[in-house]
């Protein structure tokens, strides 16, 4: 008897069985990245360009960096096999200029440099890679220091090298998430404006800016979160070429002792 009670005030009011609507229904819906950030407030542009500029430099500087140690890794490696197997300094000195991307090319023509200087500076006569042209005895070294001191020189300024622009990554890994806070914390006020304004805190007042403001935090994640991984994977990189090289200025260190002391 309910049952039939029901239906027969379902057919006396035809609203009666259908769904209550919502009234947040009625608020657009339209809340693609793309219509947020188009109506967003200036202020939330200028900070989205913004992340957007670091995050652009960032992955270039990804990708240059990447490819410039790809290549000193290949180069090194071939560098290594050419001194190892060398007997004469000169000969290596041939390849340097094939392999200029290598850190240890900069660190043998330094090493290399000084000590020509020095075995010329002794009064020996020497041929291109430093040992007797003739029979007028053995050319030896004045300073062992300063070799050390040339090598180690040569070692800073090629870390220098590989590190160039890789400060930029840490900037952006640091900063970028207080920009894009900014951005957010702006976007909030500019909630809170609409809800004096309009005299109501409903949904489709506050929902808008509260989006918009937080596109502009999630932009700031989005361009440190990147930053920081490459920044520790590049520097890893960097500081085992700098062992690389320790290790290569004691070998040619030995070489030089051995031969010209």
């Amino acid at each position: 008897m309910r049952a039939l009670g029901l239906l027969i005030l379902a057919l006396q009011d035809p609203t009666a069985g259908s769904v209550p609507q919502n009234p947040v229904s009625d608020v657009a819906t339209d809340v693609s990245v793309l219509t947020l950030v188009t109506n967003a407030d200036w202020v939330v542009k200028l900070v989205l360009l913004t992340l957007l500029l670091f995050s652009a430099v960032s992955w270039a500087i990804v990708f240059y960096k990447q490819a410039q140690l790809r290549r000193a890794a290949r180069q090194s490696a071939t560098f290594l096999g050419v001194f190892r197997k060398s007997s004469r300094f000169s000969e290596v000195q041939a390849v340097c200029k094939s392999l200029a991307g290598s850190p240890l090319v900069g660190l043998f023509q330094s090493g290399y440099t000084e000590l020509n200087a020095q075995l010329k500076s002794a009064g020996a006569a020497t041929d291109a890679e430093g040992r007797p042209a003739a029979a007028g005895g053995r050319p030896t070294l004045r300073s062992l220091d300063a070799l050390d001191r040339a090598l180690l020189r040569a070692s800073t300024a090629e870390v220098a090298k590989l590190e160039h622009r890789v400060s930029f990554l840490a900037t952006t890994a640091s900063i970028s998430p207080y920009i894009g806070l900014f951005g957010t914390v702006w976007g909030i006020m500019a909630a809170f404006q609409n809800i004096a304004s309009a005299g109501s805190s409903s949904l489709g007042v506050v929902a808008g800016p509260i989006a918009e403001a937080l596109i502009a935090t999630g932009a700031g994640l989005f361009a440190a979160i990147p930053a920081v991984y490459f920044y520790n994977d590049i520097t890893s990189r960097i500081k085992a070429f700098a062992n690389d090289m320790d290790d290569f200025s004691m070998e040619f260190l030995s070489i030089a002792e051995r031969n010209f002391m």
